[in-house]
């Protein structure tokens, strides 16, 4: 009920019913206070997720330690500045940035494939990620010199190994690299490696606890060399995916029908699937398995941005990143002291809005 009442009260608020208008403008772009209105929700949604926590912090604390830290002015005593600035902020940095980048690879592989019901995931990469970082703890594998040690790297270096070998596999059996071709053996390699996971589980009796945490997605702990790592992705993938708007458009009636207008098709199509891997490579990485960010974020925006992938594309990044935020939010604060996985919470949702999803598209097409 409490949650049913909030969603009510935004529903009326000036600022929702402006971005409602915005989104449903017809202009190719949104203009510029629909990206002012975005950010201005953002940083509403970072600032309540650090003060809000185990231990609430007042909001004028909470600027006051950010303002001073920003311009190295000295921080008031009776200010928590080290939960705020070493422990609470990192982390929002990074959930948002990672709810930005999963969403942003849900609606680019959701053009590209044209199918609502296609994430990041479907690709297989994930998985690999996951099976590299899940032997790097397994075989507690570190990299002596490195902040980041064996995981992050092992998860990042299998991201490329799976999408090579999909890829691979996909051409042997359709030298056109049709979507059907690799949306099947993406779905495969993620089966085999699910399976691999649970065997190399099966006989990690010393790190199964860790694993098994890291297996269900967390950004506890990280800090601003994760977000660094994570914002350097974003800006150079994220980049050119945003520069992609005009070709997924035009996969949008049909890879014969881009190639006719002069997309070329392949091109575009190795190239999206290398951005994206590398984006969930990085995600996977630092954050674990994150599920359904992808897949319900990039449908939702669609429904209020339009299919335009120009207005598409920054809606779903900034509406993943909200998403994830409150996600995070509510994986604190709902069992508290008792912290849930980020993961859980965003596949309770994502199973609900997948089913609803799958619903609402059969009934488009009369099924």
């Amino acid at each position: 009920m409490i949650g049913f009442d909030l969603w009510g009260a935004c529903k009326t608020a000036p600022l929702f019913r402006l971005m409602r208008r915005m989104m449903k403008s017809t202009h190719e772009y949104f203009p510029i206070c629909a990206y002012l209105a975005f950010v201005l929700l953002l940083l509403t949604a970072m600032l309540l997720c650090v003060c809000v926590g185990s231990v609430a912090i007042p909001l004028k604390d909470t600027a006051t330690a950010i303002w001073n830290a920003l311009w190295g002015l000295e921080i008031p005593a009776g200010i928590s500045a080290n939960i705020i600035l070493n422990v609470r902020l990192p982390r929002v940095i990074n959930v948002a940035l990672c709810g930005a980048a999963l969403s942003l690879c849900g609606a680019a592989m959701q053009g590209l494939l044209r199918n609502p019901l296609a994430d990041g995931s479907t690709l297989g990469v994930s998985s690999g990620a996951s099976l590299g970082a899940v032997i790097a703890l397994a075989l507690g594998i570190d990299v002596p010199g490195t902040a980041f040690g064996g995981p992050m790297l092992m998860a990042m270096g299998f991201a490329f190994l799976s999408l090579l070998l999909i890829l691979s596999l996909a051409y042997v059996l359709d030298r056109s690299l049709s979507t059907n071709s690799i949306i099947l053996i993406g779905v495969i390699f993620s089966m085999f490696a699910s399976s691999v996971m649970s065997l190399i589980i099966s006989f990690a009796d010393d790190q199964i606890r860790s694993i098994t945490f890291w297996t269900m997605g967390s950004l506890s702990g990280t800090n601003y060399d994760h977000a660094a790592i994570l914002a350097l992705a974003l800006l150079l993938c994220g980049g050119i995916l945003l520069r992609f708007a005009r070709e997924l458009n035009a996969f949008a009636i049909g890879e014969d029908n881009a190639r006719h207008i002069g997309v070329n098709v392949r091109r575009v199509k190795l190239l999206t699937l290398v951005l994206v891997s590398v984006l969930i490579g990085v995600c996977v990485s630092i954050a674990g398995t994150i599920s359904f960010v992808g897949l319900v974020v990039p449908h939702m925006a669609r429904m209020a941005a339009g299919p335009n992938h120009r207005r598409l594309l920054p809606a779903s990044m900034f509406s993943g990143a909200i998403f994830l935020l409150l996600a995070d939010l509510a994986a604190r604060t709902l069992l508290r002291p008792v912290e849930l996985n980020i993961g859980v919470v965003t596949s309770l949702v994502g199973a609900v809005a997948f089913v609803a999803i799958f619903y609402r598209t059969r009934r488009a097409r009369g099924c």
